[in-house]
């Protein structure tokens, strides 16, 4: 090993040690009292203490148990992913080199909520970096071929921003990630706008700052018309901001004919901030990133809010900026050069907030009307503007009170999907069923996959007037539930009130009612966070995305 070699994992571990000896409690606010929020005003980023415009430099962060295999320190052993922003001795490893790139934000695609965070985030304020983070994680998303809005993402949403709120460097959350990639799929959009919806309100009744959240598109030309649209039409449902995962320019294009100019011109009008949430085509390595020249420039800072380049780790997709060694520490690719080159030459013009809501006040707003459904050879949208109502935990959690039969995990997938077969072919499943095309969305539909089986079991048992005690269907993981013959909690006897009319013998399967379908176990969507742990992100990455477990998807399917 030479003698740099020694010096730079010498450093690292004296870093490391001294920030891990840190109590979270002994992190002190004073780290952050030099970075301010982000806020938005019309279509344009600010600093809220300085009125400056603030347009994104950044990159994609999130490194891998492949990239961080010589890491004995990592933690994140219960997650399929490694947490960048938990792990001190990753974090304080890079941000040396985020200064050398010359940014300002890190995306990171998931994180571990039960992790602390302090360290890795007081550095980065130090560092005047601030954090744009995807809410979910492999497994758990809102997924492009089988979409729901229920309470496992619900609380899993809800708990990144629990654990991130107090950090005043987290600039935004996306609520999902290419979730719509095409015409064939425009039915989840109304999921996320849900998402959007609820987040925001959640955010609001806790009394958070106001953090913003939105969403991060790809560039498929017969839906980014209508994407975009549908993410700004309403009110409380709307994006904050919109991203785009934009990879039109490669090599040295040009904005004339990389289809940069058609895209700006599109987004003139927009009414929130949009930005290139990636950027980075790769059909050329080393990458010039000759892009960033003109995404910064006087035609397109005028639209954009700047971009992040796609991604920090190098790994089989060939998407790197840097590569970890085997001894942990960082070896810089041509990438990284290239583009440290270009955001050094990038100064955007922007606007001062107060001169802005001036010549905003001149302007006129474009209202921006929801996309309707039509099906031509431009554009074919189908999602509903009528969106899921919001996930009720309470709610659900009353079925394993009030339900006769109730069910546990299923090892194998297919096996929950037979018991949904046979159970729906029995009675009438419209009540956990969901339809982001036509709006349609059961009163049940946003509880888990087991309380939504034991529901329609259940039916089943008053339908064939079973004895008690005797669920059909019964097994090891079918059971009769003895705390459904006396029910006292307020909440839940008003779900058994409800329920009264769904149990009776009269609440046989309608003939119009579908057979669920058998699902697709291979989604390319999964995910819409870590590119590299089983999610499903872009197809850029596919080679890294295909380890969703079976039990997720299952979970999810359920098609009416």
């Amino acid at each position: 090993m030479g003698l740099k070699r020694i010096f730079e994992l010498a450093a690292l571990s004296a870093a490391v040690f001294a920030t891990s000896a840190l109590k979270p409690e002994t992190v002190s606010n004073k780290s952050f009292a030099d970075i301010a929020p982000i806020e938005i005003v019309g279509q344009k980023f600010f600093n809220s203490k300085t009125g400056d415009q603030f347009f994104l430099k950044g990159v994609a962060y999130q490194p891998t148990k492949i990239t961080e295999a010589w890491n004995a320190d990592v933690k994140n052993t219960d997650t399929k992913y490694v947490d960048p922003l938990a792990e001190i001795s990753v974090c304080l490893r890079d941000i040396p080199y985020f200064k050398e790139l010359g940014i300002n934000t890190l995306r990171v695609y998931a994180i571990n909520p039960r992790e602390n965070h302090d360290a890795c985030m007081s550095a980065l304020a130090d560092a005047g970096i601030y954090v744009l983070l995807d809410l979910s994680e492999p497994d758990n998303s809102i997924q492009r071929s089988n979409p729901t809005w229920d309470i496992k993402i619900w609380n899993r949403y809800i708990s990144v921003v629990d654990a991130m709120e107090r950090y005043p460097n987290v600039l935004g959350f996306f609520a999902g990630n290419e979730v719509t990639s095409d015409d064939t799929n425009t039915e989840a959009s109304p999921f996320v706008k849900a998402a959007i919806r609820d987040l925001k309100s959640y955010i609001g009744m806790k009394g958070y700052r106001k953090i913003l959240v939105g969403y991060s598109s790809n560039d498929d030309a017969f839906t980014r018309q209508s994407l975009a649209q549908y993410f700004v039409c309403g009110d409380e449902a709307s994006a904050d901001f919109y991203g785009i995962n934009m990879y039109e320019w490669c090599g040295y294009s040009s904005y004339g004919t990389s289809g940069y100019k058609e895209r700006t011109e599109e987004f003139l009008h927009y009414p929130i901030p949009v930005f290139f949430s990636e950027f980075g085509c790769n059909s050329v390595r080393p990458r010039p990133f000759t892009e960033v020249s003109a995404l910064f420039g006087p035609k397109m800072s005028k639209v954009w809010s700047g971009g992040l380049a796609y991604m920090y780790f190098e790994e089989e997709n060939g998407y790197g900026l840097v590569k970890i060694n085997e001894y942990g520490t960082v070896d810089q690719l041509e990438d990284f050069q290239f583009l440290q080159n270009e955001f050094r030459k990038a100064n955007p013009k922007g606007v001062r907030k107060e001169r802005y809501l001036k010549e905003s006040r001149l302007l006129k707003t474009e209202l921006f009307e929801c996309p309707v459904a039509t099906e031509d050879t431009e554009n074919i949208w189908k999602a509903s503007t009528n969106i899921p109502p919001s996930p009720s935990p309470e709610k659900c959690r009353c079925l394993e009170d009030v339900l006769p039969c109730l069910v546990t995990s299923f090892d194998s997938g297919w096996d929950y999907q037979q018991y949904f077969d046979y159970a729906c072919s029995q009675v009438d499943c419209s009540d956990i069923s969901v339809n982001g095309e036509e709006g349609l969305y059961g009163e049940f539909s946003d509880c888990l996959p087991e309380q939504k089986l034991a529901l329609e079991i259940s039916k089943m048992y008053r339908i064939r007037d079973h004895p008690t005690g005797r669920c059909p269907m019964s097994g090891r993981n079918v059971f009769f539930n003895t705390k459904s013959l006396t029910v006292t909690d307020a909440v839940c006897v008003k779900v058994a009130d409800r329920l009264r009319d769904l149990l009776v013998p009269s609440s046989r399967k309608s003939s119009g009612t579908k057979k669920l379908l058998v699902p697709k176990v291979k989604d390319t969507n999964a995910t819409n966070q870590i590119r590299n742990a089983g999610s499903s992100f872009t197809t850029r990455s596919q080679n890294l995305g295909y380890a969703l477990l079976c039990f997720s998807v299952i979970f999810a399917t359920i098609v009416f």
